[in-house]
């Protein structure tokens, strides 16, 4: 049985379909990338792991079971017994994602209970500085609050961990020294890892495997070297193709043409038809079923016809 597993969600706001029958799976102890544009639905199904979308939010098909226990079918004192036994959660926003009015200390307390040693965790994600415990959020740097909401959220040693572009507000350099906190914490607790990012390098070097979304489904995942080596679906061999590592020196990048889409219910075909080079007649009008190319699962009509003409230039690398 998977640690975490996500059948066929659909997630509303209002009159905008962000999930759109979107399926996903993490094991024990595994790390998996989820990738894609801005829009693609990556946010809204990482929040809803822990059942934490906001209240326009509303699931109108599908279900999350997180450890054998279904998400969105528990009673509040249930779910927040999951949360804090289960999972973890690092956000894009180190200093938003903590409280305020609240000492570090204080909210390190909180999470751990009394004879927790605030010092010790603090430790772990190179904070020794005892003034750090003694600061409000805002008087620390971004890198600083992040390795804070790290501590606070691998204090527990949850069996996943959901991280949110944990490092997307920080400067190159705290980006790499933060990323190995996180990893190297989940590695020593066990820890699964649900990344999602925009930086293709760091989860090819980084992750288990990768899962692709677009237009709020999962198009293609597998192991990541042949997910962002040896794509299977179009779209993916348009992102990595568009990542700067995947470039030769001095050549000019290609971007994935066109926009990703709005939906308003669910897409009557393939929501990557209208930007895809090898779209025939069906992909606009027909959902495209999983099928099962080398080692990837992959949405796509033509996925069998063209997993030998995705590769010409599409190599992402750290």
């Amino acid at each position: 049985m998977s640690l975490l597993s996500v059948r066929n969600l659909v997630i509303d706001y209002a009159r905008t379909r962000a999930l759109d029958g979107a399926d996903l799976e993490v094991a024990q102890g595994e790390t998996v990338g989820l990738v894609g544009e801005s829009g693609s639905g990556k946010s809204t199904l990482g929040s809803a792991v822990g059942r934490l979308l906001p209240r326009a939010a509303r699931r109108t098909e599908g279900e999350v079971t997180v450890a054998g226990e279904p998400v969105f079918d528990l009673p509040d004192a249930r779910l927040r017994h999951l949360r804090k036994k289960h999972l973890g959660f690092v956000f894009q926003d180190p200093i938003g994602s903590l409280d305020p009015t609240m000492r570090v200390g204080d909210q390190l307390r909180l999470v751990l209970g009394r004879g927790g040693d605030v010092r010790f965790h603090l430790g772990r994600v190179r904070l020794d500085d005892p003034r750090v415990l003694r600061a409000y959020p805002h008087q620390l740097s971004g890198g600083m609050a992040q390795r804070v909401a790290i501590a606070m959220a691998m204090a527990t040693s949850p069996e996943l961990l959901v991280a949110d572009e944990p490092t997307a507000a920080l400067d190159s350099q705290v980006r790499e020294e933060v990323s190995n906190v996180i990893f190297s914490l989940a590695a020593e607790a066990g820890t699964s890892i649900l990344w999602l990012s925009h930086d293709l390098p760091a989860v090819a070097r980084r992750c288990d495997r990768v899962a692709v979304m677009y237009g709020g489904r999962v198009v293609e995942s597998g192991p990541a070297r042949e997910v962002l080596g040896n794509p299977a679906h179009p779209y993916t061999a348009a992102l990595a193709g568009s990542a700067p590592a995947a470039a030769a020196h001095g050549a000019r990048l290609e971007p994935v043409p066109g926009r990703p889409p709005v939906l308003t219910g669910a897409s009557p075909g393939c929501a990557f038809a209208p930007r895809c080079a090898f779209a025939e007649e069906r992909c606009e009008h027909e959902r495209p079923a999983p099928v099962r190319i080398r080692e990837q699962d992959v949405l796509c009509h033509r996925a069998a016809d063209l997993q030998d003409g995705l590769t010409k230039h599409v190599e992402v690398s750290a």
